[in-house]
């Protein structure tokens, strides 16, 4: 008997945006604790990619090409994942997009919606269909579940030009708090992580003399950025039973980032003065 709370042997964990990035983290972090995987992506060769890495680990690793933004192919692709998989035991909802606009007065309304439309209301339709099937689990006797949405520090600051961005991750933290208010009789867990400045296709280190790499460094009290593989064990905890009464919760793996927020405010008085 494996009395291990951190091994996913048996668990099957379906990740969206899976195949790049920090959703590529959660991922490898899960196949290397045992479990199987599930991979969502809109890229066919990105999937293919990640399925090769993943199965070195030895456990079962397929993709699926899903536009989560589209409601229907949610639906049937999260069907799909259980009927070939057998079961899904967790989802983890890190798909998403970033732009910018100049400034608030410059966001159009098919900015902010078409933004929304990926980060807020896709996890919506993931984390709905997967707490579907476990409520259908737990009415055969077979309770437990876990859901996570990967959000970002923009859920709990402002950032200039990215109003719809800070209002999706800001919704998906809300909305955490209230399936796992919901559901947790049915043994369903749902959590937020919110990470840092982590490097990805869409946030670049280039070096500390850069006006980012400066900040992130001068701020952050582990002087770097964020990796992928700094997201494998918080995916893999939230995944398993170590975390069976841990709901309802926003977790920042930021390297402190927040926690240093007072220097920067600090910085600015000495600026006025």
């Amino acid at each position: 008997m494996n009395t291990n709370p951190l091994d996913l042997t048996g668990k099957v964990v379906v990740v969206t945006g899976g195949n790049a990035g920090i959703g590529f983290g959660f991922a490898r972090g899960i196949a290397r604790a045992g479990g199987d995987v599930v991979i969502w992506g809109r890229r066919k060769d990105k999937n293919d990619e990640a399925v090769r890495e993943l199965k070195q680990f030895g456990t079962k690793v397929i993709a699926q090409e899903v536009d989560v933004a589209d409601e229907q192919q949610v639906v049937v692709a999260m069907k799909e994942a259980v009927k070939i998989m057998g079961r899904v035991d967790g989802a983890i909802a890190n798909a998403g997009i970033m732009n910018h606009a100049k400034s608030f007065l410059e966001l159009s309304g098919e900015q902010y919606h078409g933004l929304l439309s990926v980060n807020q209301h896709g996890a919506m339709y993931v984390a709905r269909e997967a707490a579907r099937h476990m409520k259908e689990r737990f009415d055969a006797g077979d309770p437990g579940g876990s859901i996570v949405f990967c959000a970002s520090l923009s859920a709990l600051t402002g950032s200039a030009g990215m109003q719809h961005y800070n209002a999706a991750k800001g919704a998906m933290a809300s909305m955490a708090r209230g399936i796992a208010v919901d559901l947790g009789v049915y043994g369903i867990r749902c959590n937020t992580v919110c990470p840092g400045y982590t490097v990805s296709e869409t946030v670049k280190d280039q070096g500390p003399d850069s006006p980012l790499g400066g900040q992130v460094r001068e701020r952050t009290p582990i002087p770097r950025f964020g990796t992928i593989e700094d997201f494998e064990g918080i995916g893999v905890y939230f995944m398993c039973d170590a975390s069976r009464f841990h709901t309802g919760d926003l977790v920042k793996i930021d390297g402190g980032w927040m926690a240093n927020a007072g220097k920067a405010n600090i910085a600015k008085l000495s600026e006025r003065d």
